[in-house]
This record gives structure tokens, sequence and C-alpha cells, in this order.
């Protein structure tokens, strides 16, 4: 029960947000849509569940199709949108309970599903979800999104703006999740994430860059990645922009991405020319590329 998507595009007035997009999603596995806000995740994400048409192109989700069948895919889909939605005035446990009874079961029927998220939040059962930390409303969101027992879940950016310990423990949950054979498709714009995934889709102002394995990908990466330190970091980015072998200049931590558009290109030289402007204590080592070298190499 995967899902699949043939050149789907979509406009508001004269911005296309979607352009032809096509990927597939294999039965029980957890895909990642990796891009910067307004790259389009959200709006495929709405047409996948039925909440919003595409002007053109067609999508299968749980093999119906999003438009004719779209009753069945709202029974046979879990979705956490990117904003919290649920009722805040409700409590833990009345929100669990309500859509229980919209999909015509109960928290006890599916419990062994949501036990290892669930069990965390139960001792706030009757706290309202309104009160709730950002960590704690993620997670009951994803147990309401799981209680009918769904055979995909759409996940839309669940980690953002949580902490760092949460967006850990949430990853490991849909490890568990997709053990359990539920096919899951997650979008997030933190590039860390990506590895994560069994295979990911890059996606930048509506049009998909490249799908693959994250490994795949970052093996891929065409040129060699050099790290770039110095005691003054702006005018070491200064610096390196106005090279004249330079191919790519990224901040990336306590370092600068570079590349360079030689194939004899030689550490020493480039650290002469940074010390004729002016700049002390340069480092340059090789390093490996990441997912977003990836992305910023094929978003140029």
């Amino acid at each position: 029960m995967g899902i699949k998507v043939q050149n789907i595009s979509k406009s508001y007035g004269q911005l296309k947000a979607l352009k032809d997009v096509s990927f597939e999603v294999k039965p029980g596995e957890l895909f990642g849509l990796i891009g910067p806000d307004g790259a389009g995740k959200t709006t495929l994400f709405r047409i996948l569940t039925t909440l919003l048409f595409a002007d053109t192109g067609t999508a299968r989700v749980a093999q119906y199709d999003v438009v004719n069948s779209y009753k069945e895919i709202r029974n046979s889909i879990g979705y956490m949108p990117g904003r919290f939605s649920l009722y805040q005035d409700l409590t833990v446990e009345e929100n669990l309970n309500f859509f229980a009874t919209i999909f015509g079961t109960t928290i006890e029927e599916n419990y062994e599903l949501i036990k290892d998220i669930y069990v965390q939040i139960e001792p706030f059962k009757d706290r309202r979800a309104g009160k709730l930390s950002g960590g704690m409303k993620q997670k009951l969101a994803l147990s309401c999104a799981l209680i009918h027992k769904p055979k995909v879940l759409f996940l839309d950016e669940p980690t953002t703006g949580v902490d760092p310990v949460s967006r850990k423990e949430f990853w490991e949950m849909l490890k568990r999740l997709q053990k359990k054979g539920i096919t899951i498709l997650v979008s997030t714009p933190y590039m860390d994430e990506a590895a994560l995934c069994d295979r990911i889709a890059l996606i930048q102002e509506g049009t998909i860059l490249k799908i693959d394995t994250p490994k795949t990908l970052v093996n891929h990466f065409p040129k060699k990645l050099y790290n770039i330190k110095a005691h003054n970091m702006y005018q070491l980015i200064r610096a390196l922009n106005t090279y004249e072998h330079r191919y790519s200049v990224f901040p990336f931590g306590e370092f600068v991405h570079y590349t360079d558009s030689r194939d004899d290109f030689k550490m020493e030289i480039l650290k002469r020319y940074l010390e004729q402007q002016g700049l002390q204590s340069i480092q340059i080592e090789l390093t490996k590329p990441t997912i977003e070298d990836t992305f910023m190499e094929l978003a140029r």
C-alpha cells in the first residue's frame, strides 16, 4: 500500500507551487520529501490527502485514486499537518477518544499500535492539549493520526520547532512504526533528518531535483569539498566569494564549505591568497559532503 504520483502540477494564480512532480513510495517505505519553506511540500501533502485538487496529473494512495476514491483514502491514511491542529481545549484523552470515535474504533482496540508513543503522554491525559509542550503536542498528534491503524502515514514537517531530544525520539518512533508495515511519507526542511529515510526526494520551487537513497546522493557529489576556517568568518566568506577559481561557497556551522572550479586545486595556493587578504589562523581540510551540500549543488 504505497503512493504513486504522476505529473502533478498546481498553481495559485501566477505562482506555480508544483511543477510536473512524479515519484513513487514503495509499501512499507520511509520516504522523505526534503526542501526549504515554500518548496511545495505542504501543497503536495494536501493533494495526496484529498484536501486539494491538482491542476494536472494523477495520484494514488494505498491503491486509491485521490479524486475518485477520496473517501477510501481518508479511511486508509493518517495525516499530521505542519501546524498543531488538535482541539486545544480538550484534554489529551478526550482528543484521542474523539479521533478514535470518528473512525469507528476505540483507544483499547488499537492501543498496541500507539503504546510506545502514548505511554509518554499518558501521565498527562487529563491536561488540555493547548497546555502541552511542543514535544508532547507532537506525540499526541501522532497518536491521533495512528489510532485508526492507517496503511499510509503523512507527516508534514512534524519536528519543526521541536527541541533536538524530542526530534531524535520522534524519528525513533517512526522507525518502529515502519517495522509494523506502515508506509510513511514525511516532509522536513532539516537536511540532517534526510539521512534517516530509506529514500528521499529533494524538492525546490515545486520541482523535484533528485530522488535516491541518502547515501547514493551524497556519494554522487561531483566535486571535492573542503572545510575552511579563519579568525574572521565574515571576512573569509567575502574573500572566497571574490576568488576567481571558486565554484561554490556556503557557510556550514563553524566552517565554510568550499569547492574549487579547477581539477588541480592545491590548498597551499588558496591559503596564500587568503593570507594576502589579511586572514589569519587559516585551516583548510578535505571533508565529506552532506545531504545539504548535495541539495545546494542540485539547486544551483
